[in-house]
């Protein structure tokens, strides 16, 4: 497991938490924040990635 792999799962974590968390204050930015958060660490364990380069890569279909 490379450092890209465990901040890839450390990042989910986070996601998920601020996920529940928005949900219990209402706060949908918050809610919305953890999914991607979620889904950015998903996608930097499978690939090994950085999350700058997964963000940058996601900002170039804009």
């Amino acid at each position: 497991m490379n450092s890209d792999t465990a901040k890839g799962k450390w990042n989910q974590i986070k996601g998920e938490f601020k996920e529940r968390y928005g949900a219990i204050a209402n706060d949908n930015s918050k809610e919305a924040e953890g999914k991607m958060q979620e889904l950015l660490g998903e996608i930097q364990e499978k690939y090994g990635e950085t999350k700058e380069a997964i963000e940058k890569e996601i900002e170039s279909w804009k």
